[in-house]
C-alpha cells in the first residue's frame, strides 16, 4: 500500500503507422484502478483523451528495448508505451503491476465464484452458431478440474527432481490449453442474448483465469530458480527471486478487440510438450558426442522450394509485418512468420555447402600451390548452388543455442580428381545414381569419408561454426559465421560476418576465406535470392589469394547472378586464372597458358550426404529438434508449424533468462572460443601434430 499513490507524467504513445509515436501526458488513478491519458498537463482537466481499467491487464516490459513497455487490458485494448530511459521504465512498470495486483485481487474477493450462477458455457447460445461446442452439464469452472493430491501425514515434501519439473511443466501445459479452450468458449457464445461474450461476469473470468496462469507461471520459475540452487549449492550473492513479467499477453487473445482462432484441441500436442521439455538446463550434457559414420545412412529427404505454396495465399500477412518495418532495421529479433520457412535448419543449409566432396579433397591433390588455389576457388564457387533448395528465396530455421548438425560425406577414391586436367569427373545426374546404389558393395577403404558438424554456439548474436574434415587427406576447414539480417524495402539484405580457415595439413598451407552476401529479392512477388558483395581467399605461405566479386543486378538490364574474380601471385602481381559467369549455372575459368574449362552447375553430380535416422539423434540435433515444424510445413499445416516453433523459441528465450539469473555462463559442446572467433575443439591439425610428435619421441 505504500507504493499505492498515483502518478503521472510524460511517456511516447505509438498510434499508428502513419502517425507514429507522440508525447502524451499520462496519470495512473490508483483508486480508481485507471489508467488515462491526455494530450498535455495543461488539458489534465479536460475528459482523458483515453482510459484502461487495469483490473486483470497485464503489463509486459518490451524485448527490443529498454524503454519500451505495453499495456495490455482485459478489454482487449492496449498501449504501446516508451519512457525516456530504463529507469522511468521500471517506475511506471512496476507502479502499475502494483496497482493491477490491487484490483484484480479486490474484484475476486468481493465477487462470489461463478459456479453459484447455474450455466453451461458451451450448451449456450442460438442454435444456428455453428462455431459453438455443445457439451452438455459442464459450466465454466469444469475447465480449471485440476486434482490436488494429499501426502500422508508425517511425510515431507521431497526435493523436486528434475523430471518432476517436466511433470509440472506438462501439467501447465495441458491448464494453458484449457484456459485457451475457455476463452474460446467465451468468445463462441453469441453478442446478445441471455448469456453473451460481452457478460460482465465471463469478462472478469478472462482476465482473472490470465492472472491465475501468469502466477502459476511465476511460481514455476521460482522453482526452476531454487532447483538451480540446489545444483549449485546456493544462488550467486545478489540474485534475487521476484516475479516475472507475464509470460502470456492478452494481446495474443484479443487483438484489437476481435476474438482470436484457437486451436481446437483442448490440450497442446505432446510433441509441443516434448520441445518445451528437452531443454532443462540442469540435466544436458554438454559433453562432445564422437558420431560413428557407419551409424549415417544415405539423406533421402529432397525438400526443394520451388513451390511458393502458404506464400501467395499469406499475402496479405507479409503486408502488415512490412508495414512494420523501417529501412535498415535489424531483423535478427524479428519473428518473421513460419510459412516463409524452408523445411531445414541453416546449420544444415551450411552441410549443403559441402555437397561436392571430390571437389573438396581434389584440393590437397594439387601439384603446385598456384593449382591448389584454383581447386580452392573452383570448389568454392560451385558451393553456392547446393546450398540454396529451389528457386523460391525461404528462410532456414534460426538454430537454437547448443543445437547441433551432423553429416558425412563417401566419395569412392576412383572419383577424386588427382590431375590437374581432371577436376570435374565427367558423370551424369543417371549415371551418378548408378554409382550411388554400387557404393554400398565397395569396402571401406574404396572411400574417402568427410565427415561435418555445425553448432549454434551463441544466441545473441546469432553465431554458427562448423567444421568438415578428411582425416585420410589430412585435410579440414573450420568457420564462425554470424548472420545479420537488414529490411531494404522490397528485399532482405543478410551480411555473413565471419572468417573460414581450410587446413592442408599434408602442405602446411592454410586459407582463410569469407562469405558473400545474401539477399532475398522481390519479397512481395516470387522471392529470389542474390548473393552480392566481394570475398577474398588467402594462403600466407604461398602468396597466393583471389579476389571475388558477387555482382547484384543493376537496376536497368544486366545478368543475374554475375561472378567474376582471378586468382594471383602477390609477390609478381601476375593473374594465373580468371573466372566469370553465374554461380548458379555456368562458370568459365580460364588459365595462364590459354586453357578456358566450363562448368554447368546444374549437371555437376551432388553427392547426398549421410545422416543418422531420427531415433539415433540426440534432441538438439536439428532435425530432431525441428521435426514436428518440419511435418507440419510439408502437410501444409501451417498453425500447428507455428505452435511447435514458438514452443522452441519459448523455450530458449526461457531458459537463456534463467541462465542470467543464476550467472549461469552457456557452455558449448563443441567448439571454443579463440579471440573473436570460434573453434572446433579436436581440430585435425592438433591430431596430427600429436601424433607425429608422439613418432618422433618413439623413433
Amino acid at each position: 500500500s505504500d507504493h499505492m499513490e498515483n502518478i503521472y507524467g510524460y511517456l511516447m504513445k505509438y498510434t499508428n503507422l502513419v502517425t507514429g509515436w507522440q508525447y502524451r501526458f499520462f496519470v495512473l488513478n490508483n483508486d480508481a484502478g485507471l489508467l488515462e491519458y491526455f494530450v498535455n498537463e495543461q488539458s489534465r482537466h479536460l475528459k482523458p483523451r483515453g482510459t484502461l481499467q487495469l483490473a486483470g491487464a497485464v503489463i509486459s516490459p518490451s524485448d527490443e528495448d529498454s524503454h519500451t513497455f505495453t499495456v495490455n487490458a482485459a478489454s482487449g485494448e492496449q498501449y504501446k508505451l516508451r519512457a525516456t530511459d530504463a529507469k522511468e521504465r521500471q517506475h511506471w512498470v512496476s507502479r502499475l503491476q502494483i496497482c493491477t495486483q490491487h484490483h484484480t485481487e479486490a474484484i475476486g474477493k468481493n465477487n462470489p465464484p461463478l459456479k453459484s450462477r447455474s450455466f453451461s458455457l458451451a450448451s449456450q447460445g442460438s442454435a444456428n452458431s455453428p462455431g459453438v461446442q455443445r457439451r452438455p452439464s459442464q459450466n465454466a469452472v469444469s475447465f480449471f478440474n485440476v486434482g490436488h493430491h494429499r501426502l500422508p501425514a508425517g511425510k515431507r515434501v521431497p526435493i523436486m527432481q528434475p523430471d518432476h519439473l517436466v511433470d509440472v511443466r506438462e501439467m501447465m501445459s495441458q491448464a494453458e490449453g484449457q484456459q485457451r479452450d475457455l476463452i474460446r468458449s467465451i468468445e463462441c457464445l453469441p453478442v446478445s442474448g441471455h448469456l453473451t461474450s460481452l457478460d460482465q461476469d465471463l469478462l472478469m473470468l478472462k482476465a482473472t483465469s490470465m492472472a491465475t496462469m501468469n502466477c502459476l507461471n511465476d511460481c514455476f520459475h521460482i522453482l526452476q530458480l531454487q532447483h538451480a540452487s540446489q545444483q549449485k549449492g546456493s544462488l550467486p550473492a545478489g540474485t534475487a527471486i521476484s516475479w516475472l513479467d507475464p509470460k502470456i499477453s492478452l494481446a495474443n487473445h484479443f487483438k484489437n478487440g476481435a476474438a482470436q482462432n484457437f486451436p481446437a484441441e483442448v490440450n497442446k500436442p505432446a510433441s509441443v510438450r516434448e520441445e518445451q521439455s528437452i531443454a532443462e538446463p540442469c540435466q544436458l550434457t554438454r559433453e562432445p558426442e564422437e558420431v560413428n559414420p557407419d551409424e549415417e545412412l544415405e539423406d533421402i529427404c529432397d525438400d526443394k522450394e520451388d513451390d511458393l505454396g502458404a506464400v501467395e495465399e499469406q499475402r496479405s500477412v507479409i503486408l502488415h509485418l512490412l508495414s512494420q518495418l523501417k529501412l535498415g532495421m535489424d531483423l535478427t529479433r524479428v519473428v518473421l512468420p513460419t510459412f516463409i520457412l524452408e523445411k531445414r535448419s541453416l546449420l544444415e543449409m551450411y552441410a549443403d555447402f559441402m555437397s561436392h566432396p571430390d571437389l573438396f579433397i581434389a584440393i590437397t591433390n594439387g601439384t603446385t600451390p598456384e593449382e591448389r588455389m584454383i581447386r580452392f576457388v573452383e570448389y568454392y564457387l560451385t558451393s553456392f548452388h547446393e546450398g540454396r533448395k529451389g528457386a523460391i528465396a525461404k528462410k532456414p530455421y534460426n538454430p537454437i543455442i547448443g543445437e547441433t548438425f551432423h553429416c558425412s560425406w563417401r566419395m569412392p577414391k576412383s572419383d577424386v580428381a588427382t590431375d590437374a586436367g581432371s577436376n570435374f569427373p565427367a558423370h551424369s545426374s543417371s549415371e551418378q545414381v548408378t554409382l550411388s546404389k554400387d557404393r554400398e558393395g565397395q569396402t571401406e577403404l574404396d572411400y574417402y569419408t568427410v565427415k561435418f558438424v555445425a553448432e549454434q554456439v551463441s544466441h545473441h548474436p546469432p553465431v554458427s561454426g562448423f567444421y568438415a574434415e578428411c582425416v585420410e587427406r589430412k585435410m579440414c576447414v573450420n568457420a564462425h559465421v554470424w548472420t545479420k539480417s537488414k529490411f531494404l524495402g522490397m528485399s532482405i539484405g543478410v551480411t555473413m560476418i565471419g572468417e573460414g580457415l581450410l587446413s592442408l595439413l599434408e602442405h602446411g598451407e592454410e586459407y582463410t576465406f569469407s562469405l558473400p552476401c545474401a539477399y532475398a529479392r522481390s519479397i512481395l512477388t516470387v522471392p529470389w535470392v542474390e548473393l552480392g558483395g566481394k570475398v577474398n581467399i588467402n594462403c600466407a605461405k604461398t602468396g597466393y589469394s583471389a579476389s571475388i566479386n558477387f555482382h547484384t543486378k543493376p537496376f536497368y538490364g544486366g545478368k543475374l547472378h554475375r561472378v567474376t574474380g582471378e586468382v594471383k601471385q602477390n609477390m609478381t602481381n601476375t593473374v594465373v586464372c580468371r573466372v566469370q559467369g553465374e554461380w548458379n549455372s555456368v562458370l568459365e575459368f580460364t588459365y595462364s597458358n590459354g586453357e578456358t574449362k566450363y562448368v554447368d552447375l546444374t549437371k555437376l553430380s551432388v553427392t547426398r550426404k549421410r545422416v543418422r535416422p531420427l531415433e539415433k539423434q540426440g534432441p538438439f540435433e536439428s532435425r530432431r529438434l525441428w521435426q514436428h515444424v518440419t511435418e507440419s510445413l510439408r502437410d501444409g499445416d501451417i498453425d500447428k508449424a507455428t505452435e511447435h516453433k514458438r514452443a522452441l523459441e519459448e523455450q530458449q528465450r526461457n531458459e537463456e533468462r534463467l541462465r542470467a539469473e543464476t550467472e549461469t555462463p552457456w557452455c558449448t559442446k563443441y567448439f571454443l572460443k579463440d579471440g573473436d572467433g570460434w573453434v572446433y575443439h579436436k581440430p585435425l591439425w592438433k591430431t596430427v601434430s600429436t601424433v607425429q610428435t608422439q613418432q618422433t619421441d618413439t623413433n
